[in-house]
């Protein structure tokens, strides 16, 4: 866990800390040496582009996404390695969190990743502002001095949209301010993670980097999936109206339904259910007599051996015998 000392006060007086007028003056500050050394794993910015894209396509407009930061902590050394989607709710325009969804989560994690600590906090959208402050009072409230991380989905550079800071307090107007400064951070991958974004790097050749390869195999499967849905769907619409005297009978169009509907593979039907378990058994059975008749054979091999070995060595008290 982290320890407040990563929270450094300073004087806004000659030799303070300098807030960054760039950005957002109110909320990012410069000048400020990070206190840790962060390693991002792949899995989690996916994680984050994940649930934003589906927020996104399930509210028809870009959202603002919540989750939490889990990973091993040894010293000064961070190492975000996943993370998992918090629950919120907006109370006059602000993200209040909902921690006993967290306390949830939390103990599941716990159970498969136990090696693992919550370290902080994500986010979505773009340069910091009072909102991330507000979230992150929050946080602190169930861990001392959370990372914060912040993805941009909606930037068009072709860098990493994504910056991770730590919270400082500065004095201003003889007031503790809570700001953020930006922390230097590393990509680190495991042998699984390289199989699971493969596909990110296959991008395609048309200079867009809007389709990867798995994207345009999965869009033509989607096309095909789609056009046999018309055309099913029509086949049944047809056969519908036969049956309720709509439509005169046609016997030539009537026979192709029903071949088409012959060729279709039958899995759920009792008989089939029947065969199939009746042919494993079958199979199953085959295999047991295999190696019953393989087990035997060897018992043999062995039954022959000991009695060869018997025979001999009663020859030979049977010989010493005569000398006596």
């Amino acid at each position: 866990m982290r320890s407040c000392q990563s929270d450094k006060m300073a004087t806004s007086n000659g030799g303070g800390m300098e807030v960054d007028g760039a950005a957002s003056p109110s909320v990012m500050a410069s000048g400020v040496t990070g206190s840790v050394s962060v390693a991002l794993h792949p899995l989690v910015i996916l994680n984050i582009s994940d649930h934003w894209i589906r927020i996104r396509s399930q509210e028809g407009r870009p959202m603002q996404v919540i989750g939490a930061l889990i990973g091993k902590q040894e010293g000064r050394n961070i190492e975000v390695m996943n993370s998992f989607e918090l629950l919120h709710q907006l109370v006059d325009d602000r993200a209040i969190i909902d921690k006993e969804y967290y306390y949830t989560k939390e103990e599941q994690f716990k159970q498969v990743f136990k090696d693992m600590e919550f370290l902080g906090w994500y986010t979505t959208g773009g340069p910091c502002d009072q909102s991330d402050i507000h979230i992150h009072k929050q946080v602190c409230e169930i861990i001392e001095s959370p990372l914060f991380l912040k993805l941009n989905p909606m930037t068009k550079h072709t860098d990493l949209p994504v910056s991770v800071y730590e919270s400082v307090i500065d004095i201003i107007n003889g007031e503790a301010t809570m700001l953020f400064a930006e922390l230097g951070y590393t990509l680190a991958t495991e042998e699984a993670e390289r199989i699971g974004v493969d596909h990110v790097a296959r991008m395609t050749a048309t200079g867009t980097g809007e389709n990867s390869t798995v994207a345009e195999h999965l869009i033509a499967q989607h096309s095909a999936i789609k056009m046999l849905h018309s055309r099913v769907k029509v086949i049944l619409e047809y056969v519908k109206a036969v049956e309720a005297g709509e439509v005169p009978f046609n016997h030539e169009i009537l026979r192709e339904a029903n071949a088409l509907c012959h060729r279709l593979p039958v899995l759920s039907t009792i008989k089939f259910k029947t065969d199939f378990y009746d042919q494993c058994n079958d199979v199953g059975l085959m295999a047991y007599l295999g190696t019953i008749t393989k087990t035997c054979n060897s018992m043999n091999q062995f039954i022959n051996k000991f009695n060869v070995l018997y025979d001999r060595q009663g020859i030979g008290r049977r010989m010493r015998g005569l000398f006596f």
